[in-house]
Order: C-alpha cells, then structure tokens, then sequence
C-alpha cells in the first residue's frame, strides 16, 4: 500500500530533517573546537563533509530565529575558515576559542527561547 503524503507533510518532514542536520552541525563543530587533539586539516575535513550534507539537502525556510542565524553562522564559518583561507597552528587555537564562544552564545538563544512562553509565567505582581 503507498501512502500519499500531502505537501504540508512532505514540507515539514523536510524542514525537521534539515533542522535535525543543523543541530548535529553545531554539535560536531562543538565537539571539534572543544577537543584539544583536533588540527586544521582533520577540522576541515570533517566541518567539509557536514557542509556537503547540508548543501545535498534543499533550501528551507525557516522560521525561528535560532535556525536561521545557525544557518547563517555556518555559511560565514564555512567561507571564512574552508574557501578563503589555510590557518597556521596558532591561529587556529584562536580560532577555535572564538568559535566555541560563538556556538555557546548560539546554544544560549535557543535555550532562552524554549523558557519564554507566557502561558508558563507565573505573574504575582
């Protein structure tokens, strides 16, 4: 039997699967600048290979602020550390101290938006 998926299901399952790819981005860039055995070349390589993956998939639009600013720090990390430019060793230690600061910040907007909600606010004034 095949099922039928309506565009509105076939656009969220794409949105999500595109989302998912961001969040496991962010979270292997994590890992990547937070290990002290990564070099350039294993950087790049790697941060190379999840770039690939996020371009394969299409073009979403995206609605939080979160996911497109990810989206955003992602394009301008991939063009600034792969395309344009080969890091010695000590710039790339700076690097990746300014990078894992940014992912931080990252991280902490999401998390800010998933406590915000009004209807969960307790208002005793």
């Amino acid at each position: 039997m095949i099922k039928n998926y309506t565009p509105k299901q076939i656009e969220k399952y794409k949105r999500q699967k595109y989302i998912n790819l961001l969040t496991k981005c962010t979270k292997n860039l994590f890992r990547l600048f937070r290990s002290e055995s990564t070099d350039f070349p294993t950087y790049k390589t790697r941060f190379s290979l999840l770039k690939k993956e996020l371009d394969e998939l299409d073009e979403i639009r995206l609605d939080s602020e979160h996911s497109r600013l990810v989206t955003e720090y992602i394009e301008q990390l991939y063009k600034r550390t792969i395309t344009d430019a080969t890091l010695s060793p000590e710039e790339f230690e700076e690097l990746k101290k300014s990078e894992l600061t940014q992912l931080n910040r990252l991280q902490k907007l999401k998390n800010q938006k998933k406590y915000t909600k009004t209807k969960h606010k307790n208002s005793f004034s």
